[in-house]
């Protein structure tokens, strides 16, 4: 059997909007997995060659495969239904699957279409491989964990525990030099060290998809392919995924002590949670060529961090900025702003906690409840949701009003952040000097998306 994995095309996203074309590893692994096992696979990443409708058809054309994989997050569900129609008019006699965050919690609404059929639900990668076999070997489809079709809805495969037994992401099937990030061209890779999250804040698709039990990679394994990314594909840079790198502390020292004692030549960025940085742990990391750190703040108002299950505070997230400076990280500010409880007050108060706070840079997102969520259970159950088109699920949107303030009004105060952070003289300058004119075609855009 010949599988096909697609990354449907998308436009106008929040990825294009900071810069970040990135690689999509989910249906990567799968692709790995499957070729361990010696099945024939091919991955279009349409939305990283920005392909056409009509060139998409003659690439499904020439693979003519007997499986179509499509995946899907909920701003991306419409192209990736587009997609999934275009497969099954391409090749009628395919199995056209969708899998990815909107389908696993939307299986119904995938199912209503004519031209799916079949969801795969939760991590993808050994559910895809024992659906290849079934249906190569024309076993029972219900023998299969972690599917939906029909009127059948298997039980959920149990998730992966260890993390090292998969192979690595098969990006040799992936148009590496279109990947980005801050519109920065050189070599660009995308790595996730573990999964799941225990600290289950409300608006975290992630976890409600990955579980929350942390489950980690060993260091030795996030070297290994953190030096097969430099030596095979020439990465400068490589971007951490995780929900959360920085979790565990010592085990993030682990991977700083083996970056060194390998003498890895590149430079590095991830997540972080504000309460897990300390001045000994930041100097680990920016010797081990760590040079970003990407920083949940959210809000500036405390009830809200405490509404959403945040778990940290105000002068955590403080002390995380000044000391990262202090060790010469750059720092880029992830705020929420349009929550449940938000007022046109608390908001002024965020932007204006948010240039205190003198990151690198700051992305303003606007409050978006995805599903799976709890987040998301609360909006539809005290009825706040506005807007039902997923295509606007972008964070550039407003989707739900808050005590006082309008769509339009989320959306004025939105560019306002970004136009008060981004346009001050002093701010241009400094970062003009640290990043060059990279800087300014990246300000210009999210000035202009916005």
């Amino acid at each position: 059997m010949k599988v096909l994995l697609i990354n449907p095309p998308y436009f106008n996203s929040k990825y294009k909007f900071i810069g970040l074309v990135a690689p999509p590893l989910g249906i990567a692994y799968m692709a790995a997995v499957l070729e361990q096992n010696d099945i024939a696979v091919e991955i279009i990443d349409a939305a990283a060659l920005e392909m056409s409708w009509e060139t998409l058809e003659s690439e499904i054309k020439r693979v003519s495969p007997q499986l179509v994989a499509v995946t899907a997050l909920t701003p991306t569900i419409d192209k990736a239904l587009q997609t999934a129609e275009l497969a099954k008019k391409t090749c009628p006699q395919a199995t056209v699957v969708m899998g990815g965050y909107h389908p696993t919690f939307n299986y119904q609404e995938m199912l209503e279409k004519d031209y799916v059929d079949l969801v795969v639900m939760g991590e993808g990668e050994y559910t895809m491989l024992e659906l290849v076999q079934t249906l190569e070997e024309g076993g029972d489809l219900k023998n299969v964990k972690g599917i939906a079709y029909q009127d059948v809805v298997t039980p959920p495969r149990p998730l992966i525990e260890d993390l090292d037994e998969l192979p690595f992401p098969a990006r040799h099937l992936l148009p590496m030099d279109h990947y980005k990030i801050l519109n920065m061209k050189l070599h660009t890779a995308t790595l996730i060290s573990g999964r799941g999250c225990p600290m289950q804040c409300s608006f975290c698709a992630s976890a409600a998809l990955h579980g929350n039990k942390l489950r980690m990679r060993s260091a030795q394994n996030v070297v290994d392919e953190m030096e097969h990314l430099i030596k095979d594909h020439d990465a400068g840079m490589i971007a951490f995924m995780d929900d959360t790198f920085t979790l565990k502390p010592s085990r993030v020292a682990e991977i700083c002590d083996e970056i060194i004692k390998r003498d890895l030549d590149t430079y590095w960025g991830c997540t972080a949670r504000a309460d897990t940085l300390s001045d000994e742990l930041l100097q680990k990391l920016s010797d081990s060529g760590c040079i970003t750190l990407f920083l949940g703040v959210e809000s500036a108002d405390q009830q809200q961090l405490d509404r959403v299950n945040k778990q940290i505070t105000i002068d955590k997230i403080r002390q995380a900025f000044k000391l990262s400076r202090e060790n010469d990280i750059r720092t880029i500010a992830s705020v929420v702003l349009g929550m449940p409880g938000d007022t046109k007050e608390s908001i002024e108060r965020t932007i204006k906690f948010v240039r205190e706070l003198n990151p690198s840079y700051a992305l303003f997102s606007l409050a978006t409840p995805y599903p799976g969520t709890r987040f998301y259970q609360e909006a539809v159950q005290d009825n706040l949701i506005k807007v039902k088109d997923w295509s606007k699920y972008t964070l550039l949107s407003p989707v739900l009003e808050t005590v006082d303030c309008s769509l339009d009004e989320l959306k004025k105060m939105q560019k306002k952040a970004f136009r008060q952070f981004y346009l001050r003289p002093v701010y241009l300058m400094k970062q003009v000097r640290m990043d060059g004119p990279i800087l300014l075609k990246t300000v210009v855009a999210m000035i202009k998306e916005v």
